[in-house]
């Protein structure tokens, strides 16, 4: 096997849905202000500002990933993964205060009388929600196949617009079918919006944040870790197995049970063949740390 990169799980891979993301984040603000400001729609404005704090939190996704990329050096010898789930917790800390800003604004119009919402609103909305729906199917799947805590942030921020923007065609909906005394409902709509957008930041910040804790995986990615190291020949069994994320990358601490009999020789032979034969089913684990254990008897 070749260098320190993971084959399967080159940063570079998840900058391009990112740069995507911006684009369309841009474009999509734009529009949704407009016609938010223009249609007199508080829920379509709040949703222009969830679309415009993503670009923001999409450009820290794109540091993020170019910084986890660089290699090990000196001062950083395990390289510098945890610049990406870094990333991913300042972004839900972006989605958290977008969710605070919305619902305060929410409900400042809806104790204020106001106009009920353009028309031509729900066509705006009912575009952003196919777009926002195909961009989270699309960066969520890059994320789960290069285990990126911050590309799933940043699905998630396209979901949650989506999902805003779904409460927002609701609201307006309401308002322009009940005519005067529902104007309201684009504002509650706004207000529901919030509360998805805030609890989305608080579920991805605990997962970034475990991750710069070095938390351990799933037990089933443990396990096939276990599995795979039984299976190589003269591994009499394993007595340790601990695991954790470093930014794209993984991180195995094993110890091996080998007979006791066997030479120095005869114990690193057979830690390297564990080591080797992870690597090539795991690709996504960066090195192995092995220590090996004579058996009791």
């Amino acid at each position: 096997m070749s260098g320190n990169q993971p084959i399967n799980h080159p940063a570079d891979e998840g900058i391009k849905p990112v740069l995507l993301g911006i684009i369309v984040n841009m474009i999509l603000a734009g529009a949704k202000g407009a016609a938010g400001f223009f249609g007199n729609s508080q829920a379509l404005i709040a949703d222009a500002v969830e679309s415009a704090s993503d670009v923001l939190s999409s450009v820290i996704v794109f540091v993020g990933l170019k910084a986890s990329s660089i290699k090990p050096d000196l001062n950083h010898p395990y390289g510098h993964g945890k610049a990406e789930p870094l990333a991913g917790g300042i972004v839900s800390l972006f989605l958290i205060v977008s969710a605070f800003l919305i619902a305060i604004t929410s409900v400042r119009y809806i104790i204020t009388p106001h106009d009920t919402p353009a028309g031509y609103t729900l066509i705006v909305l009912v575009i952003t929600i196919l777009i926002k729906e195909g961009m989270y199917k699309y960066v969520v799947r890059k994320g789960n196949q290069l285990s990126s805590s911050s590309l799933k942030a940043d699905a998630w921020h396209h979901r949650s617009d989506a999902i805003t923007s779904l409460i927002a065609f609701i609201g307006i909906t309401i308002s322009l079918l009940g005519g005067n005394g529902y104007e309201s409902a684009d504002d509650w709509a706004a207000m529901v919006g919030s509360i998805v957008i805030g609890f989305n930041g608080y579920r991805i910040l605990k997962l970034s944040f475990n991750e710069m804790m070095d938390a351990a995986p799933s037990s089933a990615f443990s396990e096939e870790i276990i599995k795979i190291a039984a299976a190589v020949e003269k591994v009499e069994g394993i007595d340790k197995c601990h695991v954790r994320k470093m930014g794209l990358e993984y991180f195995v601490d094993l110890h091996v049970v080998v007979n006791r009999n066997l030479t120095v020789e005869e114990g690193h032979a057979i830690a390297h063949n564990v080591k080797r034969k992870i690597r090539e089913l795991k690709p996504a684990i960066h090195d192995v740390l092995i220590h090996i254990e004579p058996t009791k008897s």
